[in-house]
């Protein structure tokens, strides 16, 4: 996400940074390219104003032109503002005061809502939640039938009823629905509209009347720049929106929805969909993704999605296997198979300060699905005897390996020296001879 911008910022950065002293004059140049960056990332104009405006009076007023480390000031600087524009602030999830939390997701047709219910229902359940999802869009054909599959999927319970009642029936059965069960939260997919009109304004004041929502949540294709932008203004009149989930940020490249819907509404981001899986769901930071964009990584982040793959228990195991050089195979697959599950690879080479900038020529888009099901083939082909001792496979049982895992012998090498290569590393490590580490826990 935000490639393009993040390239051009830091292009202009790079400029600065081989000047040495800068002064005036080369502020302003360089301030009339990052102008030109946003612009090109979809950026609402009046933001971009206000955006360069207030980098430039920050810098003038910490009289950077006299400092000797103008260029560090300036990105810092840059990164104050973007911070301000995204809004300052981690805003979360506001809780009724009694159960259930009542959250109503709205959002034009294709912004892909209803997948977002979803994904919000097993974030909250992850925090300690008992999530229920309502579907409450009558007019989209298998509407109903899709939540209630991912409600299967996630083992989530889901109030779905006839597509000939009205919104504000089947949101009354789903409030009832959660005080009999006991569920704390309450998550409406209601009707996706192609474009709010006066009827549908009055509709969703009748829904949100029937709700009384603790959270009025728009659901916004970040794809589609300032047309989401639009679309937030439009809602914000008919509903009090209360925050924004923005989908599909990993395919925008751009940035330009995500730095001006909050200036322009005044709406925070709470949450930002980053993939099609449920799981693909992050709470917004406004100083992480500020970092983001940046090009300096997101070391909070990668942590916590590194957490939730590896309990307390097993990550006291790997230590003391890592310690005593006893890794294998298995070991090694595991890791594999939690990184997957992590997220796409390249959004997580993103998070690591300083790997953005080299991205490219780390072959990143090589390592995808098929890359990990090369290496889980490969594995899975060895005998439980080869796995635990890799030094016992010769020519023959590379070759055994490659027939069964449908790979080439070429690859199975590559395999067993990228597992050489890490039990190095981590045996360094783990005696003290390179930086010290230590196992993300829950």
């Amino acid at each position: 996400m935000f490639d393009s911008l993040t390239d051009k910022l830091q292009g202009v950065f790079k400029r600065l940074g081989g000047r040495g002293a800068i002064t005036e004059k080369d502020l302003d140049e360089a301030l009339r390219e990052v102008r030109l960056a946003l612009l090109e990332a979809d950026v609402n104009y009046k933001v971009v104003r206000d955006f360069v405006a207030g980098v430039r009076e920050r810098a003038i007023g910490a009289e950077v032109t006299k400092s000797l480390t103008p260029m560090q000031q300036i990105i810092d600087i840059v990164n104050q503002q973007m911070v301000e524009t995204l809004g300052g602030g981690y805003a979360g999830l506001q809780k009724a005061k009694s159960p259930p939390t009542v959250i109503m997701l709205v959002g034009l047709k294709g912004s892909g809502k209803t997948t977002t219910t979803a994904k919000l229902a097993l974030h909250v359940r992850r925090q300690g939640e008992n999530p229920l999802m309502v579907a409450a869009d009558p007019e989209r054909v298998a509407a109903a039938e899709q939540v209630e599959s991912l409600g299967r999927q996630l083992n989530i319970p889901v109030v779905a009823l006839d597509p000939q009642m009205r919104p504000e029936q089947v949101a009354k059965k789903g409030l009832e629905e959660a005080k009999r069960t006991r569920a704390s939260t309450v998550i409406v997919d209601t009707v996706g509209y192609v474009q709010l009109r006066e009827e549908d304004q009055k509709e969703l004041k009748s829904l949100h009347k029937t709700l009384s929502p603790n959270e009025v949540l728009l659901v916004a294709d970040a794809m589609t720049g300032q047309e989401a932008v639009t679309a937030a203004e439009e809602f914000h009149k008919a509903v009090p929106l209360t925050g924004l989930i923005l989908t599909k940020l990993d395919g925008d490249a751009r940035g330009g929805a995500a730095l001006s819907i909050r200036a322009v509404t005044g709406v925070p981001i709470k949450f930002v969909g980053i993939g099609e899986k449920a799981d693909a769901l992050e709470p917004f930071y406004p100083d992480r993704f500020a970092s983001r964009i940046l090009g300096m990584g997101d070391l909070l982040t990668l942590i916590e999605k590194a957490k939730e793959q590896i309990t307390e228990d097993e990550a006291q195991s790997l230590t003391q296997r890592m310690k005593k050089g006893q890794l294998t195979l298995d070991d090694f697959l595991e890791q594999y198979q939690r990184i997957k599950r992590m997220g796409p690879i390249g959004n997580l080479i993103g998070l690591v300060p300083g790997l953005s900038q080299i991205k490219s020529r780390l072959n990143v888009d090589e390592m995808d699905e098929s890359f990990f099901k090369h290496v889980e083939a490969i594995i899975y082909s060895m005998t439980k005897e080869e796995r635990q001792n890799p030094g016992v496979i010769d020519g023959s049982r590379r070759r055994r390996i490659a027939a069964g895992s449908g790979t080439k012998p070429a690859d199975v090498n590559k395999v067993l020296k990228q597992f050489h290569e890490a039990k190095r590393v981590i045996q360094m490590i783990s005696s003290g001879r390179g930086p010290k580490i230590t196992p993300f826990v829950r």
